[in-house]
């Protein structure tokens, strides 16, 4: 019976643990920007190019309509990327992401959520 006791003690003392770990910490800022106005000025204090110069250069490489744009910061390398949503003819939604200094298409993908 106490050794009952003791696990079921132990047992809640590791899950009060791990959560008073988990809600204790910080919470993380978003490195992505979608606010055109903001991106405009983002693209301007960093010398990248234009938001219609990045629609432009996705739209180039996946034809459709776009959805949205956002400015984000690359979470492996450094530097920036324009994320284009696009809406093909067939309703398929891809991401063109489009290096926001260079102007260079670093990638395609269907957006499957």
């Amino acid at each position: 019976m106490m050794n009952k006791s003791i696990r079921t003690s132990t047992s809640l003392f590791i899950l009060s643990l791990l959560l008073g770990l988990t809600l204790s910490q910080p919470a993380m800022a978003d490195d992505d920007e979608d606010n055109p106005a903001k991106i405009a000025e983002m693209a301007k204090a960093f010398g990248l190019i234009s938001l219609e110069e990045a629609q432009n250069k996705a739209l180039a490489e996946k034809p459709g309509m776009v959805k949205e744009i956002e400015l984000e910061r690359r979470k492996f390398r450094s530097g920036w990327d324009y994320e284009v949503e696009i809406l093909d003819a067939s309703g398929t939604e891809w991401e063109v992401y489009i290096d926001a200094k260079t102007g260079k298409v670093n990638g395609v993908h269907r957006d499957w959520f």
